[in-house]
């Protein structure tokens, strides 16, 4: 099975770095011209489904790839983006003024540390492998592209690279880039990550 990872192209919170979790935020026009030119550079895929987290973000970039696609988009609530609680719309320095003894935990122990309202990484990585799995099983020997978010696909490379969740930083995940993740029977192989050539001819 091969499944091409995405994440969603820009939202205006995204712009100006603000936390933004399962807040529901539409693609900005600049995350929109990406996700046309992410949908462009897998014009020639033959692709058996594309799953996407319900968020608005999400699914814009979704029903883009689709469009030359002969498939439907299917909304997988598993895939939507880590839960930030109280975190939602504020900026980082926000968070290092207002939550320093959260920030201090989260540093040191990533993957057990709930966000204030919101969930663990260990939470998150839990159901998103679980419609991974899911996936895999319905489609084993086609190609699948899953469109989620940032948290959602570093936790699931690092289950696919067998890396710990503390490791979850070192996977950058740009807006409207693509990992492409061959998995059979001996395991599973990354063959390209956070991919964003497509992006290369600038801003439209």
């Amino acid at each position: 099975m091969r499944l091409i990872l995405v994440r969603h192209g820009e939202t205006l919170w995204n712009e100006t770095h603000k936390f933004q979790g399962i807040s529901d935020m539409e693609l900005s026009s600049k995350g929109r011209w990406q996700a046309q030119s992410l949908a462009k550079s897998l014009k020639g895929e033959t692709l058996a489904a594309v799953y996407t987290s319900p968020l608005i973000r999400a699914r814009q970039t979704a029903e883009e790839i689709a469009r030359y696609h002969d498939c439907p988009v299917s909304i997988d609530e598993e895939l939507r983006e880590l839960h930030q609680g109280t975190l939602e719309g504020l900026t980082v320095e926000e968070l290092k003024q207002n939550y320093p003894q959260f920030l201090k935990r989260w540093i040191q122990e990533p993957e057990s540390t709930c966000l204030p309202g919101g969930e663990s990484l260990g939470n998150l990585q839990n159901r998103a492998w679980t419609a991974i799995e899911r996936i895999i099983k319905e489609f084993p020997d086609e190609t699948v592209v899953v469109v989620a978010h940032s948290f959602v696909n570093q936790v699931v490379l690092c289950r696919v690279l067998e890396a710990p969740l503390h490791c979850f930083r070192r996977f950058r995940q740009d807006a409207a880039g693509k990992n492409v993740i061959e998995f059979s029977e001996r395991g599973a192989i990354l063959r390209s990550f956070n991919d964003t050539c497509h992006l290369n001819e600038g801003a439209g």
